[in-house]
C-alpha cells in the first residue's frame, strides 16, 4: 500500500526545486515561451495553482462544489484548463509565486486528512489520496520540465520519479480508453533504470511484452514531455510499440505531445 506521508513528502521538494528556479527569475522571464504552445513559465506556475485548488475542492469532499465545477468545465470546453492558465498568467509574477505556494501547502494538510477508503472525485477516474498525490507530483514534474526547458537549465532528478514512473505504468489502460480503443488482455513488463542506476520493475517477470530503457525518459513520455523516438526506450512487442504512442497519465483529451526531433 502506497504511503501517503512519503508521496506528500516527495511532492513538496519536487515543488521546491521547482520554486527554487522560478523565484530567481527577473519578471521578464516570466513571460518565457515554453514548449507548451502559446504557455509562458507564468502560464505553467498559473496551471500549477489552477490544478491545486481544483483539487482542494475534490478532496475537502464537497459534492455540491464539485459539480459546479463540472458544470463549469462542461460549459466551457476543451478550453477550461488554457482559459485558467491564460487567466493566472496575467497576475505579477511575486504574487503567482505566493499563489502557488499558499495554495499548495493547503492541498497537503487538505489531502492528508482524507480518510482512508475514501474516494477523491476528479476530471478522470475517481482517486484514492495516494493516487491525487501521486497525480499531482506527476504533472508538477511535468509542468516543471517544461520550465526547464524553456530556460535550458538540466534537471537533477531523483528517486522522487518513482512514484511517476509507477503511475505510468498504472495509467496504461486508461491511456487507451481515452483514445476509444480497447487495452491489451496481458501485462506488460517494464524495466527502467532509475536515476542512481539501480533497475525499476513493474509487471510480471513473464510477460510476452516488454518495454526496457531510462525511468527519466519514460516519464517524459507518459507526460507526453518528449517524443518516444527522441528517448531511449526499446518496445518489444506491438502493443507496447502503440501503448508508447498514446501514453498519457494525465486527464483531459488525448494530448498532442512533443514533435520527433524537437528537442535534439
Amino acid at each position: 500500500m502506497a504511503d501517503l506521508g512519503v508521496i506528500l513528502g516527495d511532492l513538496a521538494a519536487e515543488s521546491q526545486a521547482i520554486d527554487d528556479v522560478v523565484a530567481e527569475l527577473p519578471a521578464s522571464d516570466w513571460a518565457r515561451r515554453t514548449p507548451a504552445e502559446g504557455w509562458t513559465i507564468a502560464h505553467q506556475i498559473a496551471h500549477l495553482a489552477w490544478t491545486d485548488k481544483k483539487a482542494l475542492i475534490a478532496a475537502r469532499g464537497s459534492e455540491a462544489e464539485w459539480q459546479t465545477e463540472i458544470e463549469g468545465l462542461l460549459a466551457t470546453g476543451e478550453s477550461y484548463v488554457d482559459d485558467g492558465a491564460a487567466e493566472g498568467a496575467k497576475t505579477p509574477p511575486r504574487e503567482l509565486l505566493a499563489e502557488w505556494r499558499a495554495g499548495r501547502a493547503k492541498l497537503a494538510d487538505a489531502l492528508a486528512a482524507v480518510p482512508d477508503g475514501q474516494k477523491i472525485p476528479w476530471y478522470g477516474p475517481p482517486m484514492s489520496a495516494a493516487s491525487m498525490v501521486t497525480a499531482r507530483l506527476m504533472e508538477t514534474w511535468a509542468h516543471g520540465q517544461d520550465i526547464y526547458d524553456a530556460l535550458g537549465v538540466e534537471r537533477e532528478n531523483t528517486a522522487r520519479i518513482w512514484h511517476i514512473a509507477r503511475f505510468g505504468t498504472r495509467t496504461r489502460d486508461f491511456a487507451y480508453k481515452l483514445n476509444s480503443l480497447s487495452p491489451p488482455a496481458e501485462e506488460f513488463r517494464v524495466e527502467l533504470t532509475a536515476p542512481d542506476g539501480t533497475t525499476w520493475a513493474f509487471g510480471p517477470e513473464d510477460a510476452g511484452q516488454r518495454l526496457t530503457g531510462s525511468a527519466v525518459d519514460f516519464c517524459l513520455v507518459i507526460t507526453q514531455r518528449r517524443h518516444p523516438a527522441d528517448t531511449d526506450l526499446v518496445a518489444t512487442g506491438k502493443d507496447v510499440e502503440e501503448w508508447l504512442g498514446i501514453a498519457q497519465a494525465f486527464a483531459g483529451p488525448p494530448g498532442a505531445g512533443r514533435k520527433p526531433g524537437q528537442f535534439a
